[in-house]
């Protein structure tokens, strides 16, 4: 049995807690390695050991520091194939999805290595007699992330790849159910030429957790995850005087007026719906067609779709559709909220509960689902899913359409389908969501744009990566200079004002 343990100071070593827990294959349900569960002490010692290295990484100009990051993007394209695969053989992801997750942090890490530019200061000459004025942008110390199962080489690099490259140390807490891609990750930072320290792994559970929220060298965390614990690292972090930037849950919606494509839409939904076994928060799980002759037309196109999606473990080739969910729990949390629609009253037009695969009967599989006739007051309607459900909601006009994602808790990403510019332009502008897409399902920003969602999908003040992920991994320090020219006017008494 495969042992997970820690990479601190730039090796791997063992856990020393006596805690494990089990990782599972999600298409066989079969124990493939057990990982350690840090205690607060373990995680004390990679904080001190971060603390001890980041003076000296801090040091070093942000051109070097940038120029591990290029070496690191080279390492990323050399081992895809590998990361891939074990990302898929924890996660259950397709290899194509897989290769997918590891890109989308690469385009970060590639964007970091514009370091040197992003950490200029502001300077003004001749604020006053004999007076200059500038900013410079430092490093926090030693930051931390806690990241979630569903992206686990994605969002790591979104949370490591800035605080890094500004200069900071980097504690990382990921997710104990696909833990090996993050390990990965370090060893490669390693070989880019990082010194050891200043990426440190520990793995871990919520003693791990609350042992970030409270240690007192930590001076910022970042956090992707459900709402109701991305509230609790928010509260904890921020009264334990640190900077948080939390990211919780999402309920997606696609506004398909009369006027789209609704060949296009129907495919966008499917994609956005049940890529990765709706284990994304920024699926699409909600499709609003306006009108009745829209939602008919989409329902048309969505049901036969949706019976034909190919499920299967990421083995079984390139063009499988999605796998299996990451845990029996998730899976069963999944089917428990599909009942409780079809007990609700939403018509269940595609019914995946009892997909089983064959070679596979112990794996975490489910077929999708496809609901019509949901209403705002169900359970699938309010809660998130996670799992490859879509519901749809008629709305009779653009007003009560728009009113969904307005009036919904969770505002992360939205999307709208039409051919109408001024529909566009006036949803863009209306909507209180942070992450819009016109014609677009899944509106992840690139890398250099900011990412994160509105309401009670995001508590902090500054979003993932783009300017503000350097905003938040530094601090500005603002230094007014006068030198001596020999005149020798006396004390001032009075408050210095601009003469």
């Amino acid at each position: 049995m495969k042992t997970i343990g820690h990479f601190i100071g730039g090796k791997h070593v063992d856990g020393t807690s006596g805690r494990f827990a089990d990782v599972y294959n999600p298409a066989t349900g079969e124990v493939q390695a057990k990982v350690a569960l840090a205690s607060q002490a373990e995680l004390r010692a990679a904080v001190e050991n971060a603390a001890a290295a980041q003076p000296a990484w801090a040091a070093q100009n942000p051109q070097k520091r940038a120029r591990v990051l290029m070496k690191f993007v080279d390492l990323l394209h050399r081992d895809m194939d590998k990361l891939a695969e074990a990302l898929s053989r924890e996660h259950g992801k397709t290899i194509p999805d897989a290769k997918g997750d590891v890109i989308r942090g690469l385009e970060v890490a590639e964007f970091c290595i514009g370091a040197p530019h992003l950490l200029k200061g502001e300077f003004t000459e001749g604020a006053g007699p004999g007076i200059d004025m500038y900013s410079m942008r430092q490093p926090l110390g030693v930051v931390a992330g806690i990241t979630p199962f569903n992206f686990p080489a994605m969002i790591p690099m979104w949370k490591f790849c800035p605080a890094i490259a500004a200069g900071n140390a980097f504690i990382l807490k990921p997710s104990e159910r696909d833990p090996s891609v993050p390990m990965m990750l370090a060893e490669l930072m390693i070989e880019a030429g990082l010194p050891a320290g200043i990426l440190n792994v520990v793995n871990g559970d919520k003693e791990a957790v609350d042992g970030v929220l409270d240690d007192p060298d930590i001076m910022a965390v970042g956090f992707v995850g459900s709402t109701s614990i991305a509230a609790y690292v928010y509260s904890r972090a921020t009264a334990n005087g640190k900077r948080a930037q939390c990211f919780g849950g999402a309920k997606n919606h696609m506004i398909i007026m009369p006027d789209a494509d609704m060949d296009q839409a129907a495919d966008a939904l499917i994609g956005a719906g049940y890529g990765a076994a709706g284990e994304r928060c920024m699926a699409i799980s909600v499709a609003v067609p306006v009108g009745e002759a829209a939602a008919n037309a989409l329902m048309e196109r969505l049901i036969p779709r949706v019976e034909s999606l190919k499920i299967g473990p990421y083995t079984a080739g390139n063009d499988v559709d999605f796998g299996p969910l990451v845990t029996a729990q998730a899976r069963d949390r999944v089917l428990g909220l599909v009942e409780q629609g079809v007990k609700d009253g939403a018509t269940l037009a595609v019914d995946g509960r009892d997909f089983t695969m064959q070679g596979y009967e112990n794996g975490y599989f489910m077929g999708g689902c496809l609901f019509d006739n949901v209403t705002k007051d169900m359970s699938i309607y309010k809660e998130e899913i996670f799992g490859p459900v879509l519901s749809v909601v008629r709305a009779k006009d653009y007003d009560e359409a728009l009113d969904l994602p307005m009036s919904h808790e969770y505002g992360n990403g939205t999307a709208i389908f039409t051919r109408d510019g001024d529909t566009a332009r006036d949803f863009a502008s209306r909507i209180n969501i942070g992450m819009v897409g016109i014609n677009v399902p899944i509106p992840v920003p690139l890398a250099y744009h900011t990412f994160g969602g509105w309401k009670k999908s995001g508590f902090g003040d500054l979003n993932q990566h783009g300017p503000d992920a350097f905003r938040f991994y530094t601090r500005t320090k603002t230094v007014t200079s006068r030198w001596p020219s020999g005149l020798k006017d006396g004390a001032e008494f009075v408050i210095p004002t601009m003469k």
